[in-house]
């Protein structure tokens, strides 16, 4: 038996404590855009990546080729605008904002 496994439960996070993942509304709104994206059959797949600077949400219309697009939350953002990014397959920030609903309502996805 692994020794260094523990049990937790209600796993709630004190106000001193640093966040490095999307929190509940944030990931419920990338959901549902992605819910709705596939519905309409423009993405396929999706992937998490998560650092100490940076959480970020992959999407991919094929599994086996590089992330379309990348919703990125920075934890310690140094302009902030620049908390909540879109980023492109090469690594460039197609749009920032420091809200992130409003970062995602108003695109247009299939003419990115």
């Amino acid at each position: 038996m692994n020794k260094n496994l523990r049990l937790v439960i209600n796993n709630v996070l004190s106000e001193n404590e640093n966040k490095f993942f999307f929190e509940k509304h944030e990931l419920k709104i990338i959901l549902d855009l992605y819910a709705k994206m596939v519905s309409e059959g423009s993405w396929k797949d999706y992937g998490l990546n998560i650092s100490s600077k940076q959480v970020g949400f992959s999407v991919f219309k094929n599994a086996t080729e590089n992330a379309n697009y990348k919703i990125c939350k920075n934890f310690k953002p140094t302009n902030k605008n620049l908390k909540y990014l879109i980023i492109d397959s090469k690594g460039k920030i197609l749009k920032n904002s420091d809200d992130l609903k409003n970062l995602l309502k108003f695109i247009n996805w299939k003419k990115f």
